[in-house]
């Protein structure tokens, strides 16, 4: 029997693996307004350029795309405000340690609905050289290849 972990996948940050070696996750809340809210469950948001930024303690993501509520009106927001993370003390402070560090950044990996709750998994990451990004795709090119000769000697 198959149980229903109760996660749907709302948008996910794929140029963020392309762009950065990813060192540790994160989950954290975010602070949304109810047209937001509803335009989530609709799955219209975007992370492809966002950033996450720390500002007087508190933890704020920078141009994630969350498309206004259709029937929202004089409700919906501008879709691309900074938006507050809920996260504990000590992990605001774990994340100010390593954006000290040179090369480090945080940035967005996925938004999904856990539990009927909003929920951000945040990463820290080191940037990648273009020579880092050309040995990721080469290898990625090798394990389709195999995957698909494997594919074709078993259905022989």
């Amino acid at each position: 029997m198959v149980k229903n972990t109760g996660v749907k996948l709302i948008a996910q940050n794929k140029k963020a693996y392309h762009e950065y070696f990813i060192e540790e996750t994160f989950q954290a809340g975010i602070e949304l307004i109810g047209t937001e809210v509803k335009s989530l469950r609709q799955g219209k948001c975007n992370l492809k350029d966002s950033f996450v930024k720390i500002e007087n303690n508190e933890a704020f993501v920078y141009n994630m795309h969350i498309s206004p509520y259709e029937h929202g009106n004089i409700f919906n927001k501008d879709p691309l405000r900074k938006r507050r993370l809920l996260l504990h003390k000590k992990e605001i402070n774990k994340l100010m340690g390593a954006v000290a560090l040179d090369g480090f950044t945080i940035v967005p990996t996925r938004i999904y609905i856990l539990k009927s709750l909003v929920k951000i998994d945040i990463a820290i990451a080191r940037g990648k050289k273009l020579y880092d990004k050309r040995e990721t795709i080469a290898k990625k090119d090798v394990k389709r290849q195999a995957e698909k000769e494997f594919k074709i000697r078993n259905l022989q």
